[in-house]
């Protein structure tokens, strides 16, 4: 007897006698293309049709070959078609509640293809009508809520995950989609909630949950009040919010973990080799190798929750042992923290005041040191568009982390130390830094490495100019904004930088005796202000020839002129007093000891202005400064997400052993 074949739909024998069979879903998909409804002369056809495997290429197929007008002719169709689906959902026997969603899935898709360059309200009414599209909707997100919620099949929160993920991402400007006005006023936000809060529903759903909740987040966040953004602000659960930070961690940590792996074997490899005979001359290149698809929609969800919601600051802080570095079985990460958590996050001397140990196979670790880690990959090569767009959500995120008062407070305390092992470029002139040698710090520690390694890093003539507006910058940068004038003032208003790194020394003289640990901290800035004077002398002429043209820059050069009126008068002050100790002593070059002792020396003839707002900053405002970033940012992420989907993973099989105890 000859085989039987599947393809597209189609039943086919070996022998080519005969015409291809078609399978008998098929066959029912193809009377609902036509005009008439097909439960005239089949009574129980929506019944039968949700015991069908769904055949979901051919149904979108057949979507979206049909023009509008073909598809105007059978909406009645499809109309019915959506609200059996719906129906479906409602029933006890969950094949056909498996199949109804997979169907929605595809009836989404499809006639989304079809409607791309029309209105979302053109895509209701061919799915719904508009007459019955709110109690079709309210009817959907209804079911959706409570299989979600349900004690039952892990199978059906999947799909029903998906589905909502498909029914937002279904256009690529999120905001455009009019359908998510039901999802607005049919929450599902509690149903979340539950999954992040539920260890076992968390680890099947967690990072469909996480995701789908960052993008309704962003539905029309800037026009209208979506009470997704306000019931995430004033979430105060201590499992939720755990489960959450729990979910992007692991995301973060497998980025880490492949990174690791692909530089392992890059290392190991051909080029590692060719590189100990030839030298390092193309160590950039053979780091370009070492990319991994950045996730720029688990960042989303961390910067959201970091935002919208002071309570998650603490969950940054929860320690549990490090993510893929386990080599020996341990015990699993507890499911929720220590540490209490409610409206008002728990003061320092809650959290373990031990130095947290380092082993061989099991790191103690938390969500911010696995951000750091992520951070220090994704900025390595900003000249990829979505690391790009990743390092730059980093920084917004490290800035939204600075400027709360209780993550300052952790990230200072001096009985909160560890070890973090960020990652660094390689570079010809820096040899790789071992990781067993890594000391235990407090976390601003490994903040202030990754932030001095992005800049010492992307000093380029393609100059990544909104990333530093977020950085405490160095006294190098200064040098490489004067030596590169010409090209960067081409594009960039480099006066804006410069004076924050001007007020940044100006913070440290006029308040540094308040916060740096010792004395000689303090002497050791006026050290290394005079040993690099010729830099700020060199600014100083820049700003000054700039600020007396009349040109595009005279007022922003005025203010870095203005600026520099203290270091410069630490400069001319203490300059001739060290020329003339080294003639009085007749010492050609100063060691720093003896110019440390001029300075100290010296203090009490030297006149500083005080200068006003050097403690103030202007505090980050997404809305004013990033609306257009995040905008473009969501963009990309929705069409990622719509591209991944994968709603045939469920093979039939697996489903009837799921559901084995259907008769």
């Amino acid at each position: 007897m000859a085989q039987v074949e599947k393809r597209g739909g189609l039943l086919r024998k070996s022998s080519a006698s005969k015409k291809p069979l078609k399978e008998k879903v098929v066959l029912m998909y193809d009377e609902i293309f036509m005009t008439e409804d097909p439960s005239k002369c089949s009574p129980r056809f929506w019944e039968e049709l949700f015991l069908m495997k769904v055949n979901l290429e051919y149904l979108e197929g057949k979507l979206e070959s049909l023009d509008g007008e073909e598809l105007m002719k059978i909406k009645d169709n499809i109309n019915c078609l959506f609200q059996h689906c719906i129906q479906a959902l409602g029933e006890d026997h969950p094949i056909r509640v498996v199949n109804a969603l997979q169907t929605l899935c595809a009836l989404i898709r499809g006639v989304h293809q079809k409607n791309k360059s029309t209105s979302g309200f053109d895509i209701i009414n061919m799915l719904m009508g508009f007459d019955k599209a709110e109690l079709c909707m309210k009817n959907l997100m209804e079911s959706l809520d409570s299989l979600l919620c349900a004690e039952g099949s892990e199978s059906l929160k999947s799909l029903c995950l998906k589905l909502l993920l498909c029914l937002v991402t279904v256009t690529d400007n999120i905001s455009q989609n009019t359908i998510l006005e039901y999802v607005m006023i049919n929450s599902i936000f509690e149903a979340i909630l539950q999954i992040l809060s539920h260890p076992p529903s968390r680890r099947e759903h967690g990072y469909d949950a996480v995701v789908l909740l960052a993008l309704l987040v962003n539905y029309r966040k800037y026009e209208s009040v979506n009470p997704y953004i306000v019931k995430l602000s004033i979430v105060d659960d201590e499992a939720t919010l755990n489960g959450m930070g729990l979910v992007i961690a692991q995301a973060l940590s497998e980025y880490n973990r492949q990174y690791k792996d692909k530089e392992e074997e890059h290392q190991s490899g051909f080029f590692s080799a060719l590189t100990n005979m030839v030298g390092s001359m193309f160590i950039a290149d053979a780091h370009e190798k070492i990319s991994v698809q950045t996730n720029e929609a688990i960042l989303l969800a961390l910067y959201e929750a970091v935002h919208l919601n002071r309570n998650f600051i603490t969950v940054l802080a929860q320690s549990h042992p490090e993510m893929g570095l386990v080599t020996t079985p341990v015990s699993p990460a507890p499911t929720t923290p220590a540490t209490p958590l409610g409206t008002t996050p728990p003061s320092s001397d809650v959290i373990s005041s031990v130095e947290l140990p380092l082993d061989a196979d099991v790191q103690t670790s938390n969500l911010l040191i696995t951000f750091l880690k992520y951070s220090s990959i994704v900025m390595q090569d900003t000249k990829d568009e979505h690391r790009l767009h990743s390092g730059k959500l980093c920084l917004i995120i490290l800035t939204c982390i600075a400027e709360d008062q209780y993550a300052n407070a952790f990230l200072h305390d001096d009985n909160m130390n560890f070890r973090v092992n960020l990652h660094r470029m390689p570079m010809r002139h820096r040899k790789k830094a071992a990781d067993k040698n890594l000391p235990c710090r407090p976390l601003v520690c490994a903040v202030l490495d990754l932030m001095v390694e992005f800049i010492v890093t992307h000093m380029m003539k393609e100059f990544p100019m909104d990333l530093y507006i977020f950085f405490k910058a160095l006294i190098n940068l200064l040098k490489f904004l004067m030596s590169n004038e010409t090209v960067l003032l081409a594009k960039h208003n480099i006066f804006t930088l410069a004076l924050m790194i001007v007020n940044l020394f100006n913070m440290f003289i006029t308040y540094g005796d308040t916060f740096l640990p010792t004395p000689s901290s303090y002497d050791e800035l006026y050290y290394e202000i005079i040993r690099m004077h010729q830099s700020f002398d060199n600014l100083y002429s820049m700003v000054l020839r700039l600020s007396t043209n009349a040109g595009q820059w005279k007022e922003a050069a005025s203010k870095v002129t203005h600026a520099l009126v203290n270091i410069r008068a630490i400069i001319n002050h203490f300059n001739p007093k060290i020329e003339s100790y080294a003639a009085v002593n007749h010492i050609s070059q100063l060691s720093e000891e003896q110019v440390l002792e001029v300075v100290r020396a010296n203090y009490d003839t030297l006149t500083l202005k005080l200068q006003d707002g050097l403690d103030q900053y202007e505090r980050y405002s997404e809305q004013h400064k990033e609306a257009a970033f995040f905008k473009e940012l969501v963009r990309s992420i929705s069409t990622n997400v719509r591209r991944n989907l994968a709603f045939h993973t469920l093979s039939q099989e697996v489903l009837l052993k799921e559901f084995s105890t259907i008769s």
